[in-house]
């Protein structure tokens, strides 16, 4: 059986536990997921309908051809001077979901396509995806586990070129540039690379630019590439020779509440009580207000995707989930610390995809 076809029975068989009569995907990560491709993306309406019997496409003819080498689904086309209604009822026909009473959403969608389906269906409830598709990505297979690891082996590649190219007097553009080239090098797809250098790193969400890296500077380095299909994900830490005044403790309180959330990510768990292990921590330590963000987030074939690791998150974590494990302590007008691992999670709780240590690297200054 291949991938497609384990995958449409699984999510046939959450659509009988949820009672659900339809499932609609536009061109997204969820189709990607379910078929291993998803059409051209634009303004064109362009949907995946699953019913618990049949699947049908309502396929811009656009799309039609290239489409064609990656499914054998039944299209039901339609051009731009005809419009999409009239194949958009051929296709609810095909599935048998004219009646259909429930409905899942694809949130990732266009407003206009979800529009255009509830306008053929208007005596149907709806829902979005969280117990069909998105249920099933959040437990990943071992081959999707191999493809994360390998990206992550990666991004441990590239964060080590970037320790060794620090140096006093570089712009944080150019240190990025560095990363971008080892990422190149492997032929990955660059997704992002925060470089947050002293009072920089104090923002989670740098905007890497071109500050110059000074003698004394932490420096966060957070970076990501897509390779195989799936993303990497990593921060580290590294000092412009000296790191400055208490940066010390204050890595050591972060570490600890890795190690806290590490400790309390197991199977049958609440994601918001591995949040709470890490606060717990940082707060204990007199910097509670200075964790301004969740503690982790799903990865998979999104960078950010469920489950979230947050304080009011009541979602049960099982084995095979991916998520960030990512505490930080940010110091306005000083420096932030963040250390990030990407974790699978096994019978017996986590297992790191990274093999760097969270050690602060100390550059020669």
């Amino acid at each position: 059986m291949t991938d497609t076809a384990k995958r449409l029975a699984a999510l046939r068989e959450k659509m009988r536990e949820t009672g659900t009569d339809l499932v609609a995907l536009g061109p997204s990560s969820h189709m990607q997921w379910l078929l291993g491709f998803h059409p051209h993306a634009d303004e064109r309406p362009c949907l995946l309908l699953v019913s618990p019997t049949a699947e049908a496409f309502l396929m811009p003819v656009l799309n039609a051809e290239s489409s064609r080498e990656n499914t054998d689904i039944a299209f039901h086309t339609w051009s731009d001077d005809e419009g999409p209604e009239r194949a958009l009822v051929d296709a609810l026909a095909t599935v048998d979901a004219g009646n259909a009473s429930r409905i899942v959403l694809d949130e990732t969608m266009r407003a206009d396509f979800a529009l255009l389906l509830l306008d053929n269906l208007p005596n149907a409830d709806h829902a979005f995806t969280s117990e069909t598709v998105g249920a099933l990505r959040m437990r990943k297979d071992e081959s999707e586990f191999k493809t994360l690891k390998a990206s992550a082996g990666v991004a441990d590649r590239a964060m080590q070129k970037a320790f060794a190219a620090i140096r006093p007097g570089m712009t944080e553009a150019e240190l990025a540039e560095v990363v971008g080239a080892s990422f190149s090098s492997e032929r990955a797809a660059a997704l992002f690379c925060i470089i947050g250098s002293g009072p920089n790193g104090a923002f989670p969400h740098h905007q890497t630019g071109g500050r110059t890296l000074h003698e004394g500077d932490a420096v966060v380095i957070d970076i990501g590439a897509r390779k195989g299909g799936f993303p990497s994900d990593i921060t580290r830490m590294a000092a412009v020779g000296r790191p400055p005044e208490g940066y010390g403790q204050i890595h050591s309180i972060v570490e600890k509440a890795v190690q806290a959330a590490l400790q309390a990510a197991r199977p049958g768990v609440k994601a918001k009580e591995v949040d709470a292990a890490a606060r717990k921590v940082i707060s204990d330590a007199g910097y509670g207000d200075y964790f301004v963000h969740r503690t982790g987030h799903g990865l998979g074939i999104d960078g950010h995707e469920p489950p979230f690791i947050t304080a009011t998150s009541e979602t049960v974590l099982e084995e095979g989930m991916v998520f960030s494990i990512e505490p930080g302590i940010y110091i306005p007008g000083r420096f932030g610390i963040r250390l990030e691992e990407i974790v699978i999670l096994r019978e017996d709780g986590p297992e790191i995809l990274s093999t760097l240590p969270r050690d602060l690297h100390v550059a020669a200054g």
